[in-house]
């Protein structure tokens, strides 16, 4: 029997719905900061005071659109979280800086599944972090999507990403109890991603927690 993927709730507030996502099974959490565009974002006081306060089996994810490793470091030293979300696309050689200024800290990068080409794109940076999270953002608009658009993509593509690389991969993009059974089922993912979905006008609902973890049971 298969494990069930771990989840990881993003968009997290306030140390309150951070709680109330651990109690519901949440393994991460994720935290947002700055961004062109989309929901979540919150001040970097409120990400460090968060990531202080939560028990260190859990994931505190930092979400971060800044592309050059030294914003980027000063970011997460700021905010004190033990892994970064990458979501827009950067240099190689950002990678390897960070890993060498920030070890012990994971490195997950946003891959944004337009189509086929994203496949390559997502082979390539999976040779420098330690998973990969699969969303329905867009980089090339004039305004980057980096993610929050609570859409699904195409999982063909997102199961052949997870069938070519070998590092752990997050679904992420439009999902919800109704369709996560068939997500699983299509990607097999290490874990998945969820925000708008358990949340009504915004705020986290404990009660949309408690049914998508019941759907991800069955």
């Amino acid at each position: 029997m298969k494990a069930k993927p771990r989840v990881k709730i993003c968009c997290i507030a306030s140390l309150e719905e951070a709680q109330a996502a651990i109690s519901a099974g949440a393994s991460a959490l994720g935290l947002v900061s700055a961004m062109p565009s989309g929901p979540g974002v919150i001040e970097e006081d409120v990400i460090a005071e968060i990531a202080r306060r939560v028990p260190p089996p859990i994931g505190t994810f930092l979400l971060t659109s800044e592309t050059s490793a030294e914003a980027i470091i000063a970011q997460q030293r700021r905010c004190g979280t033990n892994t970064l979300q990458l979501c827009d696309y950067v240099d190689a050689s950002v990678y390897r800086e960070l890993r060498r200024e920030l070890p012990g800290i994971a490195l997950v990068q946003v891959i944004h599944v337009t189509g086929p080409e994203s496949i390559e794109v997502a082979r390539a940076a999976a040779e420098h972090v330690h998973a990969l999270l699969l969303d329905s953002g867009d980089t090339t608009l004039p305004v980057k999507l980096l993610g929050g658009t609570g859409r699904v993509h195409d999982w063909t593509v997102s199961r052949k990403i997870r069938e070519s690389v070998k590092v752990p991969l997050f679904l992420a993009g439009g999902l919800k109890a109704d369709n996560v059974a068939e997500a699983v089922a299509a990607v097999e993912p290490f874990g998945l991603d969820l925000c708008s979905s358990v949340r009504t006008q915004g705020q986290l609902d404990v009660i949309k927690l408690e049914i998508f973890f019941a759907a991800l049971a069955s």
